[in-house]
């Protein structure tokens, strides 16, 4: 699994409609709504700083929760929608969506290096250099990663990975089609000052320049 899945804690809500939503917000809660799953869809209400909280924190909609509420099941849910109002853009509404075991999501799962002694660019004074820290893939909500394992060996100064390089876990594929880089080994500071000092010694025609004195 992905790490540990989050608790989201929120309450049955009893008052549907606009009056129930209204009355949430004065007791300085959310209303919301969790569908799907082949049952009825729940009312629930979250607290307002806990969920905003959660939203600054980013990544709300592509992050899977358990959702506990007293006197039902744990349930897992990914959010759909938050409703925002238009002037303050605080939280208004937010729709979950239940989870089966099946049902395929997209999440953010963390990349793990490893294997650095194995890297001669990286003996050679190369820096890892990571772009992504995690990628974003489609996965089965009952068999989410808990992460992507890259494996340096072997890499030399300049060469790069690509998520087509990393063995991706079985049922796990990106949500971005064309192949991108997840890091690259760069060449050490010292190396980069001396081929600059190189090309600066050059004329514009590629010729090394020198001063001559008239007699």
């Amino acid at each position: 699994m992905a790490g540990e899945i989050p608790d989201l804690v929120a309450e049955a809500r009893e008052r549907t409609g606009k009056g129930g939503a209204r009355e949430a917000r004065r007791n300085g809660m959310v209303p919301g709504i969790v569908y799907g799953g082949g049952v009825d869809p729940l009312p629930i209400n979250l607290e307002f700083n806990a969920l905003l909280t959660r939203l600054r924190k980013g990544r709300f909609l592509s992050t899977l929760f358990n959702l506990k509420v007293e006197g039902q099941e744990d349930v897992r849910i990914i959010c759909r929608n938050v409703q925002r109002d238009v002037v303050k853009d605080l939280p208004t509404h937010v729709d979950f969506m239940r989870l089966r075991r099946t049902s395929k999501i997209n999440l953010f799962i963390p990349v793990e290096f490893v294997n650095h002694e194995a890297a001669p660019g990286i003996k050679r004074g190369g820096v890892l250099t990571v772009i992504r820290n995690e990628v974003e893939l489609i996965v089965t909500a009952g068999d989410i990663p808990e992460k992507i394992v890259v494996d340096l060996t072997g890499l030399e100064i300049n060469d790069t990975v690509t998520i087509s390089s990393v063995t991706l876990p079985e049922g796990a594929k990106p949500t971005i089609d064309r192949d991108f880089v997840i890091a690259n080994i760069s060449a050490p500071s010292g190396l980069r000052a001396s081929d600059d000092e190189d090309e600066g010694g050059e004329g514009e025609d590629g010729e090394t320049t020198e001063e001559t004195t008239e007699e």
